[in-house]
């Protein structure tokens, strides 16, 4: 609140009777915090937004399976529909709201010029089987974000195709499997990765068939050089290294860890969902990478979270150049552009039913057209800078994980809240209730009580302050004996606190 008005709301606070103040809502909501029930407790019997004509139902082909009891489906109005999601979505946070500084997650602002290109009608409305030569704004779209990313990585090809970031790890790890049966290694049956690593990298291995072993990381946070020593052999396939990684550091050994890969007849494979720390600072060809995949909607700014949408395209060094997927976007001698689709024998064949996410490509190139290179080498170093700043203004009240700086993300353990009765989960709690999203928790799990805060380039130091002061006022209630709050909050949201490891466990999925 503005100091000039403390005065004004405090003599209102005195006009008001206590009686009055202590009183709740008759109807549980207060002013804009609206209550709002599930839609099956909204529904009513014999009511619909739509009128149908009477129809004759016909069970003659559903062999047996026709329903047998009432869909149960709620009957709202129209406008009922609408105000019922309407404020389901005034609830929702998001990063027009405020800072949303989730680690490993890259919650950056996302431009509106970009929303406006990707709705385009040419782009919006193009379908993947109308004939190429009426989509080559898309196609050459495509070509131009190839082109973009080649230049950013310096690698020899590009794939569009992957879905995600995970979906990049598995068809980097096909190529890969792809190129050591071409040259008749099928021996080589293990993924090396280290323990700051991204859960996808293990994930992604034991997916693609095989198997992982685990590389140690030092107190400093970065690879144990003597743990990948003992480890490569004569049956390692690929090391995945996350750089940088999960919990912030950069591979300082980054050049000495491919060489020794490379010597032992694996491949080095690279993590890139944390380029947006290494933007025209590192191009990973220059250190040895055979391929990496990228996070689009993570790196250039498009919206992204509870499960997409994403892209996550794979570049690739020219040993692996004839086992990429297929199709490719090309520019023939006429300057038309087209999807080559032939399939070779070495080539690990399609990995998806058509492109690739075209839209969110298209938000990416925009992002990256708009910044160019010095923009993005800009955009990178901001990042960096913001997350030091916030290792560096809460060192002495959370309890940074590692001494040294930081690159994209700052990472605290929990250190400072020993012996007090208060978890990182209460923390993140409490962050509700003061208007933040919380940071990630609990992960990497490489630390205690871990509490992983990523704030992007988007934030002002306005915003960075205003969170570092938050977190320490927290703090200080902690220390003054004040904890009982923490274990309830949120208390000002429109759910309490909800034991989110039963629901994940026991999910309620039906409406009683």
């Amino acid at each position: 609140m503005a100091s000039f008005l403390k005065p004004v709301f405090a003599s209102a606070q005195r006009l008001i009777p206590s009686f009055v103040r202590s009183l709740g809502t008759v109807s549980g909501n207060r002013g804009l915090n609206i209550d709002e029930p599930i839609v099956f407790e909204r529904g009513q019997e014999n009511v619909s937004a739509v009128r149908l004509p009477a129809f004759e139902p016909t069970t003659e082909h559903l062999g047996g399976m026709e329903r047998k009891s009432k869909m149960g489906l709620p009957g709202l109005s129209e406008p009922e529909v609408m105000r019922h999601y309407v404020k389901l979505s005034t609830k929702n946070y998001s990063i027009d709201h405020g800072m949303y500084p989730l680690g490993s997650c890259t919650m950056k602002y996302n431009p509106r010029l970009n929303e406006i290109i990707a709705r385009i009608p040419g782009f919006s409305q193009v379908h993947p089987m109308q004939p190429q030569s009426t989509a080559q704004g898309a196609l050459e779209a495509m070509h131009l974000l190839s082109e973009a990313l080649l230049k950013i990585t310096g690698m020899h090809g590009v794939t569009l195709n992957p879905s995600a970031g995970s979906h990049g790890e598995h068809v980097a790890l096909m190529m890969i499997r792809k190129a050591l049966l071409a040259r008749g290694d099928q021996n080589r049956k293990v993924v090396l990765v280290p323990s700051s690593a991204h859960g996808t990298n293990p994930a992604s291995s034991a997916m693609t068939g095989f198997k992982v072993r685990q590389i140690e990381i030092l107190p400093g946070g970065s690879v144990d050089m003597e743990s990948l020593k003992r480890n490569l052999g004569p049956d390692v396939a690929a090391l995945m290294l996350t750089n940088p990684s999960t919990v912030g550091m950069f591979e300082k050994d980054c050049i000495e860890i491919s060489r020794l890969v490379r010597e032992a007849g694996a491949y080095f494979y690279m993590d890139g969902a944390n380029f947006n720390a290494l933007f025209g600072r590192m191009r990973p060809a220059d250190i040895g990478v055979d391929a990496m995949h990228f996070n689009l909607h993570k790196s250039f700014s498009t919206p992204h979270g509870g499960g997409g949408p994403g892209s996550g395209p794979v570049v690739f060094s020219e040993r692996l150049a004839s086992h990429a997927p297929i199709p490719s976007v090309h520019k023939n001698a006429e300057g038309r552009y087209e999807l080559r689709e032939d399939i070779t024998e070495s080539s690990i064949g399609r990995v998806k039913a058509f492109h690739g996410q075209v839209g969110v490509m298209l938000k990416a190139l925009s992002y990256i057209m708009a910044l160019g290179d010095e923009g993005l080498r800009r955009s990178s170093g901001d990042a960096v800078m913001n997350a030091n700043y916030i290792l560096a203004r809460l060192r002495g009240t959370l309890s940074p994980a590692f001494e040294s700086r930081c690159m994209h993300e700052a990472l605290f353990t929990d250190e400072y809240l020993k012996g007090t009765g208060v978890s990182t989960l209460d923390m993140a709690k409490a962050l509700i209730d003061e208007g933040f999203h919380p940071p990630t928790m609990y992960f990497p799990l490489v630390v205690s009580g871990a509490f992983l805060v990523e704030p992007t380039e988007s934030e002002s130091k306005l915003s960075l302050d205003r969170f570092c002061d938050t977190l320490i006022k927290l703090v200080e209630r902690i220390r003054k004996g004040e904890t009982d709050y923490f274990h309830q909050t949120p208390v000002h949201t429109p759910i309490r606190r909800a034991d989110e490891a039963r629901a994940a466990i026991n999910p309620v999925l039906v409406h009683d």
